[in-house]
């Protein structure tokens, strides 16, 4: 999968069925090459690198699917 196919996902909580936001970055693990974390925005921003926005970070482990349109997480 390619990373533009996760920044057209939207983020789901299982636990209230509210949408977190849009995957904006990966962070991987250098060793094994694996992604160990998704970091999500809340909301789109054209002009992301000039406002201050709080991104949510996910482990991998929390992801409990990923959909063709959607990834669902369960979060506390």
């Amino acid at each position: 999968m390619l990373f533009s196919d996760f920044q057209k996902k939207e983020v789901i909580n299982i636990r209230n069925c509210q949408k977190i936001g849009n995957v904006v970055d990966l962070e991987f693990d250098e060793c094994t090459g694996q992604i160990c974390k998704i970091i999500i925005s809340e909301g789109f921003c054209l002009f992301r690198l000039f406002e201050n926005h709080s991104d949510i970070v996910i482990c991998y482990k929390d992801i409990k699917q990923i959909g063709p349109d959607i990834i669902l997480v369960d979060l506390c």
